[in-house]
């Protein structure tokens, strides 16, 4: 995986994370959320984008067209799912008016004005990009999903739906817990050592017998790699949820009390730009 191609962007006091080469894409936008709506005042209400208890309706609702309007996505149909942790994967053909969220924890497009997003406290986002013919996909894989391969079964429906070439791939990973923080029991570790005895994706956690430290992005990167995903093409955020508690929302830092984030990618409708001038480097 390729490091510190990312960008903390930010635009109209909103920060992102992006990542440079999936800018480089004609009509697409996307973007990693973080905790804060405000850049310049960071001790505001917390910048949540999932549907959680203590939150209102009405305030993810704003908070999701803000996030929409920092991607330069405002004209676009917003598509996100019911997460349940699976290898289920959902193609957009045609936005309906009154979007459903189904279960699931992919999504795929190659149709212009929908943004595709999945919901993250912990769990890795991945969005994939098709230069060559437009198609993007927004994929959620925690544990349970990375051990069912969702990544891989992603680039599957993406080569038969849109023909796309795993080769020309562009996947950036954002952010996720990691392996510094990831503790887990016997029975994940066993499952992952079996599912993926090459990538080495567990070890024992120092000083806490039984227990062991996960580390996703190596089965990722497996799957990735089975795909056809040109290393090169593959650029990761690096940056650990749980350990970056003033930037990002942590499940397994925070409990019920935490927000979710969103990883976002879209195709703009033909007509619609902004200056790239107007979104500025943090």
């Amino acid at each position: 995986m390729v490091e510190s191609n990312f960008i903390l962007r930010e635009f109209e006091g909103l920060p992102f994370y992006s990542c440079r080469a999936l800018e480089e894409v004609p009509s697409l936008c996307h973007g990693f959320s973080t905790r804060h709506g405000n850049n310049r005042n960071f001790s505001a209400h917390p910048f949540n984008l999932g549907q959680t208890a203590w939150d209102s309706a009405d305030r993810v609702d704003q908070n999701r067209r803000r996030f929409l309007a920092a991607l330069n996505l405002s004209e676009t149909s917003l598509a996100t799912l019911r997460q349940i942790h699976s290898d289920r994967i959902h193609m957009i053909e045609e936005m309906p008016g009154d979007w459903n969220p189904p279960e699931g924890d992919a999504l795929i497009t190659q149709t212009e004005g929908v943004s595709l997003a999945v919901q993250t406290a912990d769990c890795l986002p991945v969005l994939i990009a098709d230069p060559g013919n437009g198609a993007v996909a927004a994929v959620h894989s925690g544990w349970r999903g990375t051990l069912k391969r969702i990544a891989f079964e992603t680039i599957l429906a993406m080569q038969k739906a849109f023909r796309s070439d795993p080769g020309r791939l562009l996947v950036a990973v954002g952010p996720g817990i990691r392996s510094c923080c990831y503790e887990v029991g016997p029975e994940v570790s066993g499952l992952f050592e079996d599912k993926y005895p090459e990538a080495a994706a567990t070890l024992p956690a120092p000083g806490r017998p039984g227990k062991f430290l996960l580390d996703m992005t190596k089965a990722l990167k497996v799957q990735l790699h089975v795909a056809g995903i040109h290393p090169g093409n593959i650029y990761d955020l690096g940056l650990c949820t749980c350990c970056n508690a003033d930037t990002f929302f942590s499940y397994r830092r925070e409990g019920a009390p935490s927000g979710r984030m969103l990883a976002l990618i879209g195709l703009k409708k033909q007509g619609h730009d902004r200056n790239k001038e107007e979104q500025n480097n943090i």
